[in-house]
């Protein structure tokens, strides 16, 4: 495409379902330059085209990406975890309205779209037991999971969270989550297991 324009632009994003993207994304779908990507962009968040999701990732207003799909995209690498996949995979009860995910990265907390997103730190060694799963359509990266409550109970240890006190590992293999805890090497956080079974 030598010449973007909006409606070709929109035209082509809604064909191949793009709903969340980086100015490098944007270029190679158009076959423009990164400088011509980057203008188009900035000039159409101010025309409501886009939304600017943070520096460096947008999203396509009229095909609104599902939050797990903008939590993966908006800090990388990450992969939801957390309260927000207990409560996905309903270990807890609750409905988590924040996105919780686990990243390799310094932790972070991102406002989106009235919509807060917020990143813990695990080490290198530590980020693994998550894979793609169709979620509303879109392909997210996800704790499996035994790693969702393993990522968790790690932070109660630490005292950066609070024990859900209704949080149910019936339905999960206790033996894959001991197999993860031995991993961390912290007794106490096998001790916090035995606490839950």
């Amino acid at each position: 495409m030598e010449k973007l324009n909006s409606l070709k632009v929109a035209q082509v994003l809604r064909e191949r379902g793009i709903s969340i993207f980086t100015p490098l994304d944007f270029q190679r779908i158009f076959g423009v330059s990164f400088y011509s990507s980057k203008n188009f962009i900035s000039h159409h968040i101010k025309t409501g085209l886009f939304i600017k999701a943070k520096n460096g990732v947008y999203v396509f207003s009229e095909n609104k990406p599902p939050e797990f799909l903008i939590a993966n995209k908006l800090y990388q690498p990450s992969y939801i975890s957390f309260e927000t996949a207990l409560s996905y995979y309903h270990i807890i009860p609750e409905t988590i309205y924040t996105i919780f995910s686990a990243t390799t990265k310094p932790s972070r907390e991102f406002e989106v779209m009235d919509k807060i997103f917020n990143f813990h730190r695990i080490k290198k060694g530590l980020f693994f037991g998550y894979r793609p799963q169709k979620v509303k359509g879109t392909t997210v990266l996800i704790a499996e999971p035994e790693k969702a409550i393993v990522d968790y109970l790690y932070f109660v240890d630490l005292k950066k969270k609070t024990l859900n006190e209704r949080i149910n590992i019936r339905k999960v293999s206790k033996e894959y989550i001991k197999k993860i805890i031995k991993l961390y090497r912290r007794k106490s956080l096998l001790n916090l297991l035995e606490k839950i079974l």
